[in-house]
């Protein structure tokens, strides 16, 4: 409860962003102008007993925020006029209670003079239970912050104080208080309220300074352990070398002693400034630096590299030439390339030109192909034939430049390229590096890898490439490369102009039943965990195997029935139900694993082929599987649908679509001279179908296919069932060459054709099939798509048309 006197009428003495609260005794400075003004207004009042009954000067101190006045001031007495402990004058002046600030008013000096009201404030006698409880914690609260700050003589005149409001009040001391929170103590009036406040300050002080200890003692910990750790490395620094020198040597120091381990290695002359030029920079470095890890790393990377290391090469051309045929059959131009490569360095190492110009005598090769053809297992026959070293590095989804070329050491974390850790790998510096699907290499927003590879995979600049990591020269000249890829085309050109491309189109039927009987037959017996005389796989088993369970241009699903074919028989022979030894033959093949999935399409009941009505033809084409047969069906839309136009589908692609167009305008402008029915492809639409139309498919060399399915359409006549073709195709019937002959004539072998059109210019590229494959194929090369009529339409039955097919 509060309780109000008369009004007083005083001076004012402003306190910028200050506060003084009752009981507090403060010295002011009375150079500043205000201050004056008000204490010589108060001491002229109390001379003329302008204030009543005062025996001191009085005023009234109000906090100045931001130049706004307090709603409520401190009438304060004027205790003493002196000089404060800097030698300027200055006045002491105690709190005596809290004051109303009223209207202003006249008064004598040159100060501010307001009216205001005393606020006297009474508390219950005696004390509720809650309020001494209160005052108890504010007493030790305040105790303890005393006592960590040292002040124990301050501790028993807060204990003596007993008034609530003088206790609460005396919180104006507090350093740690804002004016704000000040401000809001000098507002209250009711003593409990603002007791309840001010220990509410203090405890919210006392966490945030436990909170702050707690952290100042972690830091103060860390360093001090980072101090000691100091102390202590260089204390053993100091015993080591005492011991070194009491021993003698260094045995059991070289490998933390950097600049012994650089000087003593066999490293190139540049590498070697290099390294002592890390070694100065790691002696100057101290121990918490986190240069000094990196150029550990480093100095560690450097070392383990095998700068001067070098496996000779074995120049038995004849044996290397044995082992890649023992290795691998078939392959025959990778074989030559690598026996030339080698016949060539024994004649460059016999004459002493080992080193030309600063570059050795690598290789660079590029093997395309499709899946399954042996491409990696082939850098590995390579490698064992020189005698040299063998890494891979898989390709394979490589986004970041930084993966050939490695980071640079700015970065945490940084390693060296995949060629340098290859290198190092290998133990030598002319290994046999496979650089494994180098067409699925990828880019984006952290750079291009292929662009990095141009580099590495030239010859006139590899023998100086630099790895970011590294930053010193090294020697590529002498690695042979074996860039494995299935696809060209998706190989940059400038790529693939630094690389010597061998294709591997893929393997004959002869060539799987050979692979399939020295290679894949021993290593799945093995792996079924039966004898080699226990199951045998008669030639007859392995040849339909190749050719009707397996319709593909490598040897993966080859090997894969013959593991299912195993693995059949050795659960059979656990159940009791077959007895070893055993012999399968293409007989057996049925009951074991089944139907056969590839038959051929003259194997096939003529009423069931594909090529049974007018208007298909059979097609050959290249994937990134190889070789391949491709259908084309062709259809007239009913008359009465009012259709026109050319519609084809089957996920097409732009070549492939203009072909189309121009195999139709040839029969329109040449329909007469075929003696074909060109009104119908004025007045009925036109549908062209490639089936599997989930596989997208383009290219020119489709072109002669889709003449034939239309003139067959047109016509009546059926193609013959053992006749593919391929071929561009002109607006004025030229026949114009294609690419991928060798795939493309394989495929029509796995595919039971006897016949191929094939262009003439292409006639060349028959030397590139093998010869059991080309006596069992009847090729013609022509010049004309009426040749190709001719060779590929059935006769006309009766000379009556067959029935023309109609879309839907």
């Amino acid at each position: 409860m509060t309780l109000t006197s008369a009004p007083l009428t005083l001076p004012v003495l402003p306190l910028d962003d200050e506060v003084v609260l009752p009981g507090m005794v403060v010295p002011l400075d009375l150079n500043d102008a205000d201050v004056r003004a008000a204490v010589e207004a108060a001491q002229a009042a109390a001379r003329s007993g302008g204030v009543s009954g005062a025996s001191k000067p009085k005023v009234l101190l109000v906090p100045r925020i931001d130049g706004t006045y307090a709603n409520t001031g401190v009438l304060g007495t004027v205790e003493q006029v002196g000089r404060l402990a800097d030698g300027d004058p200055g006045v002491l002046v105690r709190g005596r209670g809290r004051v109303r600030v009223g209207a202003g008013t006249t008064g004598p000096g040159a100060a501010l003079w307001v009216e205001g009201v005393q606020v006297e404030e009474t508390v219950p006698d005696p004390l509720p239970g809650a309020v001494t409880e209160l005052v108890k914690e504010y007493k030790a609260l305040a105790t303890n912050w005393l006592k960590k700050r040292g002040a124990w003589q301050v501790v028993d005149r807060v204990q003596q104080i007993d008034d609530v409001s003088a206790l609460a009040d005396n919180s104006g001391y507090s350093p740690f208080l804002t004016t704000a929170q000040k401000v809001e103590l000098l507002e209250s009036s009711d003593p409990v309220a603002r007791l309840k406040l001010a220990t509410e300050q203090l405890r919210e002080h006392l966490a945030e300074q436990d909170v702050a200890e707690s952290i100042a003692k972690d830091v103060q910990e860390g360093v001090d352990k980072q101090q000691r750790e100091f102390l202590l490395r260089r204390q053993l620094d100091a015993v080591r070398k005492e011991l070194r020198e009491l021993n003698g040597d260094a045995e059991g120091e070289e490998s933390d002693d950097y600049r012994t381990r650089v000087e003593a290695a066999d490293l190139p002359e540049k590498v070697r400034e290099a390294a002592l030029k890390e070694v100065e920079k790691l002696e100057r470095s101290s121990d918490q630096s986190p240069e000094g890890s990196w150029i550990r790393t480093w100095l560690d990377t450097v070392l383990e590299l095998p700068w001067n290391e070098r496996t000779e090469d074995e120049y038995d051309i004849q044996g290397a030439k044995a082992v890649l045929d023992a290795e691998h059959a078939g392959l025959d131009d990778v074989k030559e390339r690598i026996t030339e490569y080698l016949a060539v360095r024994k004649r460059r190492n016999d004459r002493g030109l080992g080193v030309v110009g600063g570059r050795r005598g690598g290789a660079v090769l590029a093997l395309v192909g499709p899946p399954g053809v042996g491409k990696t297992s082939l850098g590995e026959s390579v490698a064992h034939a020189m005698g040299r070293k063998f890494v891979r590095v898989a390709l394979g989804g490589v986004r970041d430049e930084a993966e050939i070329r490695g980071h640079r050491r700015t970065y945490v974390g940084a390693l060296p390229g995949r060629i340098v850790r290859a290198i190092k790998e290998a133990g030598s510096m002319n290994p046999v590096v496979l650089l494994d699907e180098i067409d699925k290499v990828g880019s984006d927003f952290r750079g291009d890898p292929a662009a990095a590879l141009l580099e590495v995979l030239d010859p006139a600049q590899n023998h100086t490439f630099r790895d970011h990591y590294l930053e010193v020269e090294l020697d590529l000249s002498d690695v042979v490369f074996l860039a494995t890829a299935n696809v060209l085309e998706a190989i940059p050109e400038a790529l693939l102009d630094r690389m010597e491309l061998v294709r591997l189109d893929g393997y004959t039927e002869d060539e799987k039943v050979v692979i399939a009987r020295d290679h894949l037959l021993p290593r799945q017996l093995e792996r079924a965990g039966l004898e080699k005389d226990e199951v045998t796989l008669d030639e007859s088993a392995l040849r339909k195997l190749a050719g009707e369970y397996t319709r593909e241009a490598g040897v993966r699903n080859l090997e894969r029935s013959v593991a299912r074919l195993l693995r059949k028989v050795a659960a059979q022979h656990e159940l009791g139900e077959r007895e070893l030894p055993f012999t399968v033959t293409d007989e057996e093949l049925r009951g074991l694993i089944g139907r056969p999935h590839h038959v051929p399409e003259s194997a096939q009941d003529p009423a069931e082929r594909r090529t049974a009505v007018p208007g298909v033809a059979t097609g050959l084409a290249v994937t990134g599987a190889g070789g391949d047969v491709l259908f084309v069906e062709a259809s007239l839309a009913d008359p009465e649908t009012g259709a026109s136009g050319l519609t084809l589908t089957g996920q097409l692609g732009d070549v492939m679509k203009e072909s189309a167009q121009i195999a139709l305008s040839f029969l329109r402008s040449h329909g007469a001279e075929l003696e074909l029915p060109v009104a119908d492809l004025k007045d009925r639409g036109v549908h062209i179908h490639f089936p599997a139309g989930a596989v997208p498919k383009d290219g020119p060399s489709a072109g002669v296919t889709m003449t034939t399915a239309l003139a067959s359409l047109l016509s009546g006549r059926l193609v013959r069932t053992d006749v593919a073709m391929t071929g561009e195709v002109s607006l004025t019937g030229r026949v114009l060459p294609i690419g991928g002959v060798k795939q493309k004539l394989l495929a029509a072998h796995r595919a039971g054709v006897t016949t191929v059109v094939i262009p003439k210019r292409n006639e060349a590229d028959l030397d590139d099939v093998p010869a059991e494959v080309l006596e069992k194929l009847d090729v013609h090369a022509v010049t004309d798509v009426r040749q190709v009529l001719e060779l590929a339409l059935a006769p006309a039955t009766n000379g009556a048309a067959t029935e023309v097919p109609v879309a839907a």
